[in-house]
């Protein structure tokens, strides 16, 4: 078994934080818009679909690690540590996009697509942090909420051969320490194991702003 195969107890693909309130259902209604136009767009193109995903969940890091950065240094007082998570999130969600986009090789069209989702997407995400940080990382947990059902159907369908199980590119290989051998099934189950821990952490986040 791969070092990042996530057993069945400590996957926890089911996990989903209940809305409480006008924010989270802001939230997670926000998302499962997002959910519902891009199962009509990709169906079930996932190496397409996860080159969208990872554009989108590369920027909350970096726009919540601004923040932090700014309310630390206008406080005076200590980050707790958000701020290196928070920048380490984008860094690992960034090389995400990096790795899929040479499994998935996007299109020309698909590359505008990436553009204009990240201006949009960057300027609505910064608005709302601006006004509520909770609402911001409660967003984020549901986005990786969908992103570990979409990689883990992803999985499922490797293991029904319904998608080649293509060799790793070298940049999945180096980046998460993967066997010369590995697999495209590897680089999906790394991927889970990360998005699992982003989910935890931004609900985790909003859940301490909550109080």
């Amino acid at each position: 078994m791969n070092s990042h195969e996530p057993t069945i107890k400590d996957r926890k693909q089911e996990y989903h934080h209940e809305p409480k309130g006008f924010r989270d259902m802001f939230a997670y209604s926000f998302v499962r818009g997002a959910v519902f136009f891009a199962n009509i767009f990709f169906r079930e193109r996932y190496g397409h679909r996860a080159i969208v995903l990872e554009t989108l969940a590369a920027i909350p890091g970096m726009v919540g690690g601004l923040f932090q950065h700014l309310s630390a240094l206008r406080h005076i007082r200590d980050d707790r540590g958000w701020i290196k998570t928070l920048i380490d999130e984008a860094e690992n969600e960034r090389m995400h996009l990096m790795i899929y986009a040479h499994i998935a090789k996007p299109s020309v069209f698909e590359r505008f697509m990436i553009a204009f989702i990240q201006i949009t997407f960057y300027c609505f995400y910064f608005i709302i942090y601006l006004f509520s940080p909770r609402t911001g990382h409660r967003l984020v947990g549901y986005l990786e909420e969908e992103a570990v059902r979409s990689y883990t159907h992803y999985l499922e369908l490797i293991d029904l051969h319904k998608q080649r199980d293509v060799q790793a590119p070298e940049i999945a290989i180096n980046y998460w320490k993967l066997s010369s051998d590995a697999r495209l099934r590897d680089v999906v189950v790394a991927t889970i194991a990360d998005e699992m821990k982003h989910r935890d952490t931004n609900h985790s986040f909003a859940d301490k702003l909550s109080r």
